[in-house]
């Protein structure tokens, strides 16, 4: 969720792949049982997946005798990107492996390719929208902040995209991603640098950046920014997480819209994860309602029997509380074989359609900072990936490695090391009167909203890396 909450040095401050290449960054997050570092040969399943681990080399290490207001009374008032945290306070993961998680629930994208209706389609989008934040749900642990020049990339052919990510800014921080369908039927590419606010009780993460999908059988193009994200309790108590604020999505092609409302807990806690919205055309008649949680699930009906529903739920009437049968999942949606059975609490609206549902995490989620299936996959590092690699890609930053295997003492050291030497490449550059120049992206304008934007250059899978910095 949060990035920019390290020290002012932590960080931050179509040609075609090689089938070999593909073959070695093809990960599968849902198979196999390693979780070593180098692992050996990688198990093929017979069905021909590639294995691929689901756990981390060590369990998470406790944060219980740390305390976050020890670091942050100190820091009040000033810009939280120049706070240095311990780091037990982190995942061992990457701002730039935690964009990465919007892929999660790529099969709505390729729902939204496959649906002639363009409702359906606006309906495919907002459930991706929505499960973009879902993996954020009980996630309290801090990414690492990408260093300038860091880079992440993630293949996966059986889910037919791939995805690059780049740290071009320091001050102020920030990510910008790209990632493409294999088939070439989709585009996804954003950049993101949240605004943190430190509220005394909670820290606040304002999203600022653009996200853009285009749908290229459809010459479609929808624009929107992520809702305000806030973590509470970070003086005494249990962390939790939540989402609020209005997302706007927007069909440049066709001018319908989808306004979402990410609810705010409230006093009582009765809005607690509610999203709730609609879709309108572009004359501004509104074609269907959405509502559901966006750590639970998501359900969308038509306008007339929201409005009775609601009508009546005022009058007192009786309320029913969806339970998922494989009738209701199967009747409702042609993904149900790979819709886990879960107890939502979302009051179910009779006659409603099932967008989207989150995956089951784990069971020994709890022990792995709360990722799920696709999280624990993100850091992997294959026999024989060092070779292929980008020097700068998350996976090779050895504090984040050393973190994962449980070696936290080392990690601290690593990372007060790489702070270090990012500090002096800046000293050094501005001695010099050099300024960086990014590698994979460059900066530009959204051609769909006319704001600035960050926009993929091209190149990074014709894999020359013989310019990239060295930042580790």
């Amino acid at each position: 969720f949060y990035t920019g909450f390290d020290s002012d040095n932590s960080s931050g401050d179509f040609s075609e792949a090689n089938h070999k290449v593909a073959e070695m960054l093809d990960l599968d997050p849902h198979q196999s049982n390693r979780t070593g570092k180098h692992n050996g040969e990688r198990e093929i399943q017979e069905n021909g997946i590639k294995r691929h681990r689901t756990s981390l080399p060590a369990p998470m290490f406790s944060r219980s005798d740390f305390s976050v207001w020890s670091i942050l009374k100190k820091c009040i008032g000033l810009e939280l990107s120049k706070i240095t945290m311990p780091i037990v306070f982190n995942e061992p993961l990457s701002f730039l492996q935690r964009i990465t998680e919007y892929m999660e629930h790529i099969y709505l994208i390729n729902k939204a390719c496959s649906h002639a209706d363009p409702l359906d389609r606006m309906q495919a989008v907002a459930a991706f929208a929505v499960s973009a934040v879902a993996s954020q749900w009980e996630r309290t642990g801090k990414p690492f902040n990408p260093l300038l020049g860091e880079t992440y990339e993630l293949t996966r052919e059986d889910l037919g995209f791939r995805f690059i990510s780049e740290q071009v800014s320091h001050h102020p921080p920030i990510s910008a991603f790209y990632s493409e369908g294999l088939n070439k039927d989709f585009i996804f590419h954003g950049s993101i640098y949240p605004k943190l606010k430190f509220w005394g009780k909670s820290i606040e993460a304002e999203p600022r950046g653009t996200i853009t999908l285009e749908l290229l059988k459809h010459n479609e193009a929808y624009t929107w920014t992520n809702p305000t994200c806030c973590v509470h309790n970070v003086i005494i108590g249990k962390l939790w997480l939540e989402q609020y604020g209005t997302v706007e999505i927007v069909n440049h092609s066709t001018g319908d819209k989808c306004v979402l409302n990410f609810k705010p807990c409230g006093l009582f806690g009765k809005e607690l994860h509610r999203v709730e919205g609609y879709i309108q055309d572009k004359n501004r008649k509104k074609l269907c309602v959405i509502y559901g949680k966006w750590t639970e699930c998501l359900w969308c009906t038509d306008p007339t029997t929201y409005e009775t529903y609601k009508k009546n739920e005022k009058r007192g009437g009786e309320q029913k509380k969806l339970k998922p049968s494989e009738d209701v999942i199967k009747s409702e949606n042609d993904e149900a074989d790979d819709m886990p059975e879960v107890q939502d609490t979302v009051q179910f609206i009779p006659g409603s359609k099932l967008l989207w549902r989150i995956n089951c995490r784990p069971p020994n989620s709890s022990q792995m900072y709360n990722f799920t299936s696709f999280a624990v996959s993100l850091n992997e590092l294959e026999k024989g990936m060092e070779a292929i690699l980008a020097p700068t890609d998350c996976r090779l930053r050895p504090d984040i490695r050393n973190m994962e295997n449980g070696n936290m003492d080392v990690a601290s050291k690593e990372k007060e090391r790489l702070e270090e030497k990012q500090r002096a490449a800046r000293k050094e550059r501005a001695k010099d009167e050099v300024e960086w120049h990014t590698r994979w992206f460059h900066q530009g304008t959204n051609p769909y909203t006319g704001t600035s934007d960050w926009l993929y250059s091209g190149g990074y899978f014709d894999r020359n890396f013989s310019d990239c910095p060295d930042i580790y």
